[in-house]
């Protein structure tokens, strides 16, 4: 006899595998080729320094894939792996784990490489309690993220359940933005911010369209290409909002990028909810710290918050008493444009919060170029790429040499 949660979870599986076996997905990156790295190649531009540098390649001025799942075109691992015909997709060995590449509470992570299609692939294995049986979150993860389908969502390749596991197969990607900013510290490149900016509030547009709450957005949920693609990740303790009214928990997101209601106990939240984190990574990127860096418990959070925005008052948030008070500052030593998203985005009053699709017309995002705005591939617009990153400018010495790309590039 089935559990409750091993029979919903059954029944997630039989979808997402069903849907898979119709429409397969297909991603690829085609690498330049030995012969294609040669500088005296006339179809090859000069060597660019890349954003990150244990990463770097050399842009080539043939059109790139969009991919990042099979950056080797599926040749590198010809002679160490026997590929196998008719595998399918759900069971365990249609994928080979290359390394862990993390470890937390309740999951692990590979990076690993699908025998099927020879596209690189993460694997998130969740492991079971005998007692408590498959985890609701792993279970609703699975039901959410089936059916989103978003040039910023990370995309599910496969569901594997076994007695010992529950495995997700995810698209593969080079790092996170937590990562990155720790590689580049003091503040990321301004255009490289608003590439990422408009990549998260497009990502939280589509999914907030949908009536869905990612409600853990922090840096290291957001997954980046070596190309520069953000995509939002880890829906763990995402929900799908159906009724306007239902409230939730207070106990989710981050401490440092949890919105001042929730801090204050609130469970009727909506969409505001993710903007606010949105605000607080939009700030660190810019200033290379955390917005508000609380380190003891939520009234430590709160005193540094309202340090920023100021403290609200019954007439600019009806139903505050006895709050603590701080000489409220400004949002300073930013430009005008930028300095007034974030001050929208970071308002204490939830309703009055831009929303992410407001947010996409901002006029800081007016310097991009106007296609971006149509096209689901942003960086297949002229123009459209990460700039060199300052660390990286003034550490040549961290920079790859053109004779160790090939050799490199095998490692991914």
């Amino acid at each position: 006899i089935l559990s409750f949660s091993s029979y919903c979870l059954l029944c997630v599986s039989l979808c997402l595998s069903l849907s898979l076996s119709l429409s397969p997905v297909s991603l690829s990156i085609l690498p330049p080729s030995p012969g294609q790295l040669d500088e005296a190649n006339p179809s090859y531009s000069k060597p660019q320094p890349h954003w990150f540098h244990t990463l770097q390649v050399r842009r080539l001025t043939v059109q790139r894939g969009r991919s990042n799942s099979d950056p080797m075109g599926g040749n590198s691992f010809d002679q160490e792996f026997q590929w196998k015909t008719g595998l399918q997709f759900g069971t365990a060995n249609s994928y080979l784990n290359l390394e862990k590449i993390g470890e937390g509470t309740y999951a692990t992570v590979y990076k690993g490489i699908s025998r099927i299609n020879r596209h690189l692939v993460a694997l998130k294995v969740i492991r079971m309690k005998t007692e408590e049986g498959v985890p609701f979150t792993a279970i609703r993860e699975a039901s959410l993220l089936k059916g989103l389908k978003h040039a910023n969502i990370v995309l599910l390749h496969d569901i594997i359940h076994t007695k010992e596991a529950l495995t997700f197969v995810f698209e593969y990607l080079q790092t996170d933005l937590a990562e990155y900013m720790k590689q580049h510290p003091g503040g990321l490149h301004s255009y490289n911010v608003r590439i990422f900016m408009f990549q998260l509030l497009r990502g939280l547009s589509y999914i907030h369209g949908r009536r869905i709450l990612h409600r853990d957005l922090k840096p290291q949920n957001l997954l980046i290409s070596y190309l520069g693609e953000l995509k939002l990740a880890d829906f763990g303790l995402a929900r799908s909002k159906s009724i306007p009214c239902q409230t939730y928990s207070s106990e989710v997101v981050t401490l440092w990028y949890r919105p001042p209601d929730v801090l204050l106990g609130s469970t009727d939240y909506s969409t505001a909810l993710d903007i606010w984190g949105a605000g607080c990574i939009f700030i660190e990127m810019l200033q290379g710290t955390p917005a508000f860096p609380g380190e003891a418990d939520v009234f430590e959070q709160l005193q540094k918050i309202w340090a920023v925005v100021g403290v609200p008052t019954e007439e600019t948030w009806p139903g505050v008493n006895e709050l603590p008070v701080c000489f409220p500052l400004r949002l300073s030593q930013l430009p005008y444009k930028t300095e007034d998203l974030a001050q929208q985005i970071l308002i204490t009053l939830p309703r009055d919060r831009i929303s992410a699709q407001d947010a996409l017309q901002h006029p800081y995002f007016n310097t991009l170029p106007p296609p971006i705005m149509q096209l689901r591939d942003i960086f297949k617009v002229p123009g459209v790429r990460l700039e060199t990153e300052v660390k990286d400018i003034f550490s040549p010495s961290l920079r790859i040499r053109p004779s160790q790309l090939v050799p490199l590039a095998k490692c991914w």
